[in-house]
Order: C-alpha cells, then structure tokens, then sequence
C-alpha cells in the first residue's frame, strides 16, 4: 500500500504536465542579439516552465542565441557575421571617449548599417517561400519580440498576428514617444542628458533634441523598414504605425529606475523582471569574496557588448584598483594589464546578480546598460557609472539624480577614477539612497515576472487587445492636438465680433444721422 500513493502523486504529476503542455501556446520569437537577448532569455525561461511552445528566429553568426536549446525551436537566417565588426567599432568608440572626439556621425552610420542588415533579413525570410509556409503552418497564437529593430513588428503584421513588445528602445529611440504625450517641458528626450527638472535652456535644449532625433527618425531610419513593407505588405505600412498597434508594451522599466510621464492601459511595466535573490557563490569566488574582510568587494563590469576595454584604459584601471585595499572582481575579455594587482580577479564570466547580492559588495563599476542597473537597484549596491554609448548615460543619470550613483566620463578616467571610488565607498548616502530604491522597487503587490507571463497570456487568451489601445493614433496630428477645433471656434469667435461691431457701428451711425437730420 505505501506505493500506492507514490504511483498517484506520479499519475497526477504527469497529468497537469500533459495538461500544462497541450494548453500552451505557440509563440513566435524575434529577438535582438546581446544584453537584449539576455533578459528576453529570462522571459522565455518562464513562458517555456508555464508549459508554451516557442520557435525564435536568429541569424547564422549571433553571438548569444544558441541555435539548439531545451527552451526553444530556432530558425536560422544564413547571413554574413557583423559581431567583429561592431565589437572593433566600440573599441573605437571608446578612444573617442577617451580623446574626448565626438563619434556621433559614426555611430549614427552604424546604427543604420545595423537596421539596413535586418531589413536585408527579413526580405530573405519572406522571399523564402518554403520558410513563410512553414511559419503559416506552425498557427502561432502570438508573435514576441524586441523593437529596438522592426523586425519582428513587420514580420507580426505580414502573418496577422497579435504582437507583445518586450521593450525599452525602439528605432526612433524611448518607446514611450511612439505610443504616450510626451511633454517636452519635463520629458527628457534620450540622448539630452536631462532630467524632468529643466530650466528654460534646458527645455530648448530638449526640444532641439527631439526635432534633430525625429528627423534622423524619419528621413534615414524609417525608411529602411518602410520599403520592405511596400514590397511584402499588402497596402503597405508604417512602422511607426506598427508598433502602434501593438497590443501589449512590455515595458522593462519601472517609475522607481525612470522619471514620472503619461502612459497607456497597454504599457505593463516589468522594470527588474530578470532579478532574482543571490544564490550562493563557487566556493573559490566565495573564499576571495570573503578574504576581503571589512573592506568588502568592488564588482566592475562594462556589459555584454565591450569585450574589453582597450589595452591602454585597461592599465590605468587596473592600477587604480591595486592601490584600493578592496578586493576586485571585474569581468574583461581582453589582456591581462601588467599593473594588475594581487587584490584584483579578472573574469571572462561572472554570475553578476550574485555577487551584487553579496553582503561583501560596496560598489559596482558599470557602463549604465538596463540590466545592472536594475540589478543594482534590486540588490541596494551604489553604483560608479562609466558611460559608453546608448541609453547608458540617460540611464545613469536618473539614478544620479536620485543620490544612488555617481557618473564618471572616460575623458575623466585617469584623473578622476580613484577619487571617485572612494566617493561612492566612503559616502554613505549613495547606499541609503540606493536601498531606498530597492525597497521601493521590491514594494509592489506582484511580481514584474508574473505580469509579464499574465499578459503574454492574457493577449493569446483573446487574441490581441485592441482595447487596451487609444484611437489618438490613428488621428491626424491637426485633429491630436484640436487645431481644426481651435480655428473654428476662433472663425466664430471673430464673426460674432465683428458682427457685434458692425451692429454697433451701424446704431451708432444711424442714430447720428437722425440727431443731424432733426438740427437741420
């Protein structure tokens, strides 16, 4: 008898398995390569363990989308590699930094380069007429994917089907600005360098930006998906239009990381949805970790995208943190800096949520990329923010503004690196600060992970959610902002004016000559 109720437990464990399994969805995934994928990974891991079906398209040479996963069936687009590419433009960008030469024209000509190569992807996919087959064939219940490139949100609209956006950026730059008002006056614009605080300047400045920002937009970005649309779709398209059709917005912010600002229903913020409590380190990371003593750990990482820093910024960092009687652990894939110091550990890899869990951690050195940061605000650890390119600096700022982290340009670097170390270390309320943070962003009545699963969920379960959705997107700009309203009532407001004027022009004319004719 004492097996009986093992085979039931077992019985019932595989049925709820079965029934997990057959409920589940089919989801097409079209992610972006790098830090991107990292959190949508994470997402993917959960949709996967709740049971759903997920196929993600990936090109030949991605540098972290494995072609064969126990989460996911991949289809692979054979195009030539770009990582090289663009891991020598960053070590470029970075000596521009460094020699304080602005990069902007370059960087803008590398983002196009990066749009002009997906474009190119999906004309191959969908003059693929077998793989466009396979894709009707496969019934997916709802496509996922990243705007940062369009896509995914063009690919959604040729199969018709209801789309979530795990996002952030979009081509055009914040989501935000594609979908919610945006007031200039305390919406900063990415890439301003501003906060929801400006003065009259400042709010010039942000207009400057979004003008200068919309124009690239328009004239050199949009066009590159706009074309493959013309040619695939029937009617045509605008992806700004696209994305505005979007169902869901999943949001990966939260307003304890970003500056208060108008929304929509169909934004569901998941801000910190990758974090999770520290789990215990190896054993030989954790004996350095603790031979730290009092003076605890500095965590240094420069994200995903920057192998290494170049050979010369590397030295001047690694003397710097020889001189610190902390222990250093710091992720770099380049050479080994000969002023390295015995108090330093370089990794090519290293489980960084852990260690910013850690009671031994003090500081974590970054470049302001979305996922540490959040991490940093999960785990209550300051932050010495190093900007690189990107969102970064924008990022950091809205932590900077809050007390929880200092920014440090690498023009600075080799005058200012150590001073600033020991800033964020010995000040106290840069950990306060970002405690705060951690107990506001943990404070919330659901996980960010859950909703993310509830309204992927929710969208398939319905098959979209067009009323989540305003109708100010579809309005011409005149009708947004009640201009023909406004010229109306104005045309009538001097009508009557002037008909009131002319009344009393005439009385008065009249009675006049009435007074003239009785004199006379």
């Amino acid at each position: 008898m004492t097996g009986f109720p093992r085979v039931c437990g077992a019985l019932l464990l595989l049925s709820l398995c079965l029934f997990s399994s057959c409920d589940g969805g089919n989801i097409l995934v079209v992610p972006i390569d790098g830090s991107h994928w990292i959190n949508m990974k994470v997402l993917l891991e959960e949709l996967h363990q709740r049971g759903h079906n997920l196929t993600v398209i990936r090109e030949s040479h991605s540098m972290y989308i494995a072609e064969t996963s126990p989460l996911y069936t991949s289809i692979t687009i054979d195009l030539p590699g770009q990582w090289e590419d663009f891991f020598n433009f960053m070590e470029e960008v970075i000596r521009g930094h460094r020699q304080g030469r602005p990069m902007q024209s370059e960087f803008f000509n590398m983002l196009l380069g990066f749009h002009s190569f997906w474009a190119k992807a999906l004309t191959e996919l969908l003059d693929d007429k077998a793989m466009v087959q396979r894709l009707k064939d496969s019934h997916y219940n709802l496509v996922i994917t990243d705007p940062a490139c369009s896509t995914g949100v063009a690919l959604a609209k040729y199969l018709d089907l209801p789309l979530a956006l795990n996002v952030r950026w979009i081509t055009a730059g914040d989501g935000h600005f594609a979908i919610a008002p945006s007031p200039l006056s305390y919406v900063p614009v990415p890439g301003s360098c501003l906060t929801d605080k400006m003065d009259f300047f400042q709010r010039v400045k942000n207009m400057l930006h979004y003008v200068l920002s919309s124009f690239q937009y328009k004239v050199f970005l949009e066009p590159i998906f706009n074309t493959v649309c013309e040619k695939y779709i029937k009617g045509g398209c605008d992806i700004t239009a696209l994305l505005q059709e979007a169902d869901i917005w999943l949001f990966r912010s939260d307003f304890v990381f970003d500056f208060p600002r108008p929304t929509m229903p169909n934004v569901i913020y998941i801000g910190g949805f990758q974090c999770k409590p520290a789990n215990p380190l190896p054993a030989d990371l954790e004996d350095f970790v603790q031979s730290a003593g009092e003076d605890g750990v500095i965590v240094m990482s420069m994200g995903s995208l920057v192998n290494g820093v170049p050979a010369e910024v590397a030295e001047e960092i690694a003397a710097i943190f020889a001189k610190l009687p902390q222990k250093v652990i710091w992720r770099h894939k380049g050479s080994r800096p000969s002023t390295l110091g015995n108090n330093t550990l370089i990794m090519d890899w290293m489980p960084q949520t852990d260690l910013l869990g850690h009671p031994q951690t003090k500081l974590f050195v970054a470049h302001g990329g979305t996922n540490g940061l959040q991490e940093a605000i999960y785990h209550g650890v300051p932050v010495l923010g190093i900007p690189l390119f990107f969102d970064q600096h924008d990022n950091l700022l809205r932590l900077q503004d809050r007390g929880a982290v200092k920014i440090l340009e690498l023009l600075h670097l080799s005058q200012d690196f150590e001073e600033s170390l020991k800033e964020v270390l010995h000040q106290d309320s840069y950990r306060r600060n970002m405690q705060r943070l951690s107990r506001l962003h943990r404070d919330q009545p659901t996980m960010p992970m859950d909703r993310a699963v509830f309204w992927v969920e929710y969208v398939m379960r319905h098959k979209g959610a067009p009323h989540l959705r305003t109708e100010a997107n579809k309005m011409a700009w005149y009708k947004y902002y009640g201009l023909d309203v406004f010229l109306l009532l104005a045309a009538v407001a001097t009508i009557l004016l002037l008909s009131a004027v002319a009344l009393f022009r005439f009385l008065c004319c009249g009675k006049g000559r009435k007074n003239k004719s009785k004199q006379q």
